[in-house]
């Protein structure tokens, strides 16, 4: 078994987040030594969705992403959620955060809508993965490689489809977060 005891993880989340998403992969990594904190684009709790329309949970952030740093943590989970997804990536603090996290070679899960800050970032380009269906074509056009598959590693990105693949994703985040570091992109890489 994988352990994370020392581990700190970055959850990147605001209203309109996928509750499972949220609570089953902060759990994984908890369960597996790990610290976890919230960051957010602003410092009032979150209000959570259960298939995006229907309200769920509410979760105290516990920092803001202008004022947090890839220095801080050891690795980032990015739960989905139309909405969710869409304010994420029109903030310029999250996708400088994001960006320096990837340059750092830190470990990053995300599942379902989560790429999209990722596409809005320009970090999908030479890279595999999967999302919800409805991202596959804005991945495609940010020179992203699209798989149907329910969990899919490329150099320490783990990324998973929706909730039904959440078991193999948390398996899959648990064992990247333990290994540490990796190389998140490649020098010679054209597109």
């Amino acid at each position: 078994m994988s352990t994370l005891t020392g581990r700190r993880v970055a959850i990147l989340a605001t209203d309109g987040v996928e509750e499972v998403e949220l609570t089953r992969p902060r759990k994984a990594v908890e369960d597996a030594g790990a610290t976890t904190e919230i960051v957010s684009i602003s410092d009032d709790a979150i209000q959570a969705m259960n298939s995006d329309i229907v309200p769920a949970g509410t979760y105290p952030v516990d920092k803001v992403a202008s004022k947090v740093s890839a220095d801080d943590y050891d690795a980032l989970l990015m739960p989905g959620g139309t909405v969710n997804a869409d304010r994420l990536r029109m903030d310029a603090d999250v996708l400088t955060f994001v960006k320096d996290v990837f340059a750092a070679g830190k470990p990053v899960g995300v599942i379902c809508h989560g790429p999209w800050t990722l596409v809005e970032a320009d970090l999908v380009r030479g890279r595999t993965l999967t999302s919800f269906p409805s991202l596959r074509t804005d991945i495609r056009n940010a020179g992203g490689t699209v798989v149907d598959e329910e969990v899919v590693t490329d150099k320490g990105l783990v990324s998973s489809r929706n909730p039904d693949d959440l078991p193999a994703f948390c398996a899959k985040v648990v064992e990247e977060f333990a290994e540490g570091t990796h190389e998140m992109h490649d020098e010679g890489a054209t597109s």
